[in-house]
């Protein structure tokens, strides 16, 4: 079920990823102020967004258990944190490489943009450690949805939280007009932005259709287990009148 279509979406994934870096390197302009180094605004940024957009799409696939008690959503919710998790380390990892090369600093603790990303993140960090807590499946999968309704919710005010705040040191070359980026930057960040959210779609099909095949497995060996157990006895009591 999770598999279908994976392998154009793998070959859709390299182009893109290969075109954006090519359009970073060779296309893009560098930054009047920051020069060259600005050029990881076009991996950080993409990370961050698609990440957060994850959060989020976690959310709404915990809400989708909730209604429908479909496992299937559970799994869903489940894989979209899980790859948000991997993709915001990326973005906390370029952020404060960026910092430091803008600023001087590896963290600026005074930035709100910064902080409250780091806030999202330690707050799915607890995700995984709830989720494993619980040994009921049933409610695991309750809680976890939890979560992620309430986790997600928390994502697009605490952005706005943010946005509405009266003093950012953060570098604005985003916004929802394209703010001040040239066409090329613009274009640029927008096939970088497409080939993050179709590597986050790839990746969450990818861990999908692993967790299937595991969970088919062993159902599978517990069939089998099953099988052998109710055939020894019956050997065992046929075995004398054999004698």
């Amino acid at each position: 079920m999770f598999g279908r279509g994976l392998k154009t979406l793998s070959l859709l994934t390299v182009v893109l990823i290969t075109g954006a870096f090519a359009l970073v390197f060779f296309y893009a302009p560098n930054d009047a102020d920051q020069g060259f180094i600005q050029k990881i605004f076009y991996l950080h940024v993409p990370l961050a967004i698609v990440a957060l957009c994850g959060f989020v799409a976690g959310g709404v696939w915990g809400l989708g258990y909730l209604r429908e008690g479909d496992r299937a959503h559970d799994l869903r919710s489940y894989v979209a944190i899980h790859i948000s998790l991997i993709l915001g380390i990326g973005a906390l990892i370029t952020g404060s490489i960026w910092a430091k090369a803008a600023w001087g600093h590896w963290w600026v603790w005074e930035e709100p943009t910064l902080v409250s990303f780091l806030i999202v993140f330690l707050l799915y960090a607890c995700y995984q450690p709830l989720r494993f807590s619980i040994e009921d499946p049933e409610r695991q999968a309750r809680s976890a949805a939890v979560f992620s309704v309430v986790a997600g919710a928390f994502v697009p005010l605490n952005f706005l939280a943010v946005r509405m705040a009266e003093s950012f040191t953060h570098p604005r070359v985003l916004s929802a007009t394209g703010g001040s980026m040239p066409g090329e930057m613009r274009l640029t960040f927008l096939v970088s932005l497409l080939g993050m959210a179709v590597l986050f779609i790839t990746l969450c099909k990818y861990e999908l259709t692993s967790k299937q095949a595991s969970m088919q497995l062993r159902a599978l060996k517990r069939r089998l287990a099953d099988d052998e157990d109710a055939w020894l006895p019956a050997r065992r009591s046929a075995a004398p009148q054999q004698l």
